[in-house]
């Protein structure tokens, strides 16, 4: 069934079934989107439709590293919506491994996701936002790993500094046609992922270099998405926002100086 409602805007959001790409979808539902929710994991995706129980929600199962799947789930996206105004490169996997023990296959694995991913859907969204004549709005979810290096993180962190600099080629060659491209980088976000595979220790040492002292949530994380694709970012394009309590901008021995401090 088509949606006729065509003045009402739509987001595109890759890895939506769950954590912070769930959580930017709801932001573009609470804020009148209709919102295509793309995964790659039919069973969460199935759960999360059910939850979300809306008309204005479109959920769609596909391999993002696969060119054919990326443009079926855009033609499918046009024909049930008929635009697309706002794409969120967010899906995205990981590998931590040294990089002497890192094989070529995890290595285009994270790639392939993480990058190939971000590039085809927006080849495959870019022509809809010009047929819609407003512009549009892209919001690549980079990482902190990819403005600072970091331990056993060869192919996610090169994964997402060759995203900040994608992002600033989308701005560089979409700008003129109204079409901006931004990208935010979240540090430690507060998901069932990080509770999972952080232990308390890790934890602790997050805690100590993060000036705010704790992970972010995923919804602080959606509201700068959000502000990224308003008409109070109009004039924003090329940039890289680190949603991130200060980690980027910290150096050594916080938690010294912490200690010393009256």
């Amino acid at each position: 069934m088509t949606d006729k409602n065509n003045s009402q805007p739509v987001a595109f959001v890759t890895g939506a079934a769950r954590g912070i790409g769930l959580a930017i979808a709801n932001w573009f539902l609470a804020h009148d989107y209709r919102v295509a929710l793309i995964d790659i994991d039919s069973a969460t995706l199935a759960k999360t439709a059910s939850e979300l129980n809306t008309e204005r929600a479109l959920t769609l199962v596909c391999d993002i590293s696969k060119p054919e799947q990326v443009q079926q789930a855009v033609d499918q996206v046009v024909t049930k919506f008929g635009r697309i105004d706002a794409l969120i490169n967010n899906a995205g996997v990981a590998v931590f491994k040294p990089i002497t023990e890192t094989t070529f296959e995890e290595f285009r694995y994270v790639l392939g996701t993480n990058l190939d991913g971000a590039f085809l859907c927006s080849q495959a969204c870019i022509p809809v936002m010009r047929q819609g004549g407003k512009g549009g709005a892209i919001v690549n979810i980079a990482s902190i790993s990819g403005l600072r290096a970091s331990t056993l993180r060869v192919a996610y962190g090169t994964s997402k500094a060759a995203l900040l600099h994608l992002t600033k080629q989308q701005a560089v060659e979409l700008g003129t046609e109204g079409i901006r491209s931004n990208a935010v980088c979240p540090g430690p976000v507060d998901t069932e992922m990080a509770k999972l595979v952080h232990s308390v220790a890790i934890r602790s040492d997050y805690y100590d270099a993060i000036p705010m002292n704790r992970y972010a949530t995923t919804e602080e994380i959606a509201n700068a998405v959000g502000f990224l694709c308003s008409e109070n970012a109009a004039f924003i394009n090329g940039q890289f926002l680190a949603v991130d309590g200060g980690f980027d901008a910290s150096g050594v021995g916080i938690p010294t100086l912490r200690s010393n401090q009256s």
